[in-house]
């Protein structure tokens, strides 16, 4: 268990930014990240550089869109008459709202626009076609889970099983 690989338990502490420093999630303050590699559960790019790195060790990496939550989407917008809105609702621009597939999947989406006529919803992941930088350090690599669950954080999309 000297590297990171496939099968194993790895626990990360970690910093996410955008292009211009934000930083968009860190595991300060919390936990450590623990995941099972290979699962499918961070996203492939975040995986893939966390592949091969040894105990204590740190690294800085830069992850393009197509490594992370792709390209946005423009036609991943969708459009709903206000008169299907409940009553009451006062939807706001960048409100994060949850739809409903007809297959019953749960689809989180951000509001982007709202006007007398219709509330438009984007669907794409916040972070698609944002360059994310992240700053890690393998802190833990086991057999076994050392938490009841793995982590989840914003760099997951755990809904659907992460990219």
């Amino acid at each position: 268990m000297d590297k990171v690989e496939n099968g194993l338990f790895v626990s990360v502490e970690y910093k996410g930014t955008l292009g211009n420093g934000e930083v968009f999630d860190t595991s300060q303050g919390t936990r450590p990240l623990e995941v099972k590699m290979g699962a499918g559960r961070l996203i492939k790019g975040f995986e893939n550089a966390l592949m091969g790195m040894s105990l204590n060790e740190k690294k800085t990496f830069t992850l393009q869109p197509e490594e992370a939550y792709g390209n946005r989407d423009e036609e991943l917008k969708t459009s709903i008459p206000r008169k299907e809105i409940p009553p009451g609702a006062n939807p706001q621009v960048g409100q994060t709202v949850t739809l409903t597939s007809p297959e019953g999947q749960q689809i989180p989406g951000r509001i982007a626009e709202v006007n007398e006529e219709a509330v438009t919803i984007d669907l794409n992941h916040p972070l698609a076609g944002e360059s994310l930088t992240f700053e890690v350090e393998v802190v833990g690599i086991n057999n076994e889970p050392t938490k009841a669950e793995p982590g989840c954080s914003p760099s997951c999309d755990c809904s659907s099983g992460c990219h």
